[in-house]
């Protein structure tokens, strides 16, 4: 599995959010030239971060963007899912469908694939900007 570019950049887009004030708004120009982020790119990673609830956005001469929680309640697998939608490993894990035995409760590699696919995600779980900034400071 390879997290797209558009993913790399939330990351950086919301951790830059992380460190302001609370309810600070910024505008997306200062955050496309801060995490050195194509503009065009930036907005539409903010639009499906606004969508997620994680991002909110503000129109006007003011206007800009703020987090929409705290960041230790926006964790990197919210981010991914906003970017990517949901973690699947293989197709087999997306619908009956998609997989070849039609998710046989006898494939082991079915079994081995959702395991590795739940600990990916509980990892990324685990690790929220408020522990990320932290770092940052």
């Amino acid at each position: 599995m390879r997290l797209n570019q558009a993913t790399d950049y939330a990351f950086r887009a919301v951790l830059n959010l992380s460190l302001l004030p609370r309810g600070q708004v910024v505008e997306a120009k200062l955050i496309a030239e801060e995490e050195h982020i194509p503009m065009r790119f930036l907005l539409k990673i903010l639009r499906l971060l606004t969508q997620a609830g994680i991002v909110e956005s503000y129109r006007g001469i003011n206007g800009g963007y703020a987090l929409a929680r705290t960041p230790a309640e926006i964790t990197m697998l919210d981010v991914i899912e906003a970017i990517e939608g949901p973690i699947k490993i293989n197709r087999c894990l997306i619908s009956p469908d998609e997989c070849s035995k039609k998710f046989s409760a006898r494939c082991p590699i079915h079994h081995a694939l959702f395991s590795v696919q739940h600990a990916m995600a509980e990892q990324f779980s685990k690790y929220n900007f408020q522990m990320l900034s932290e770092r940052v400071k």
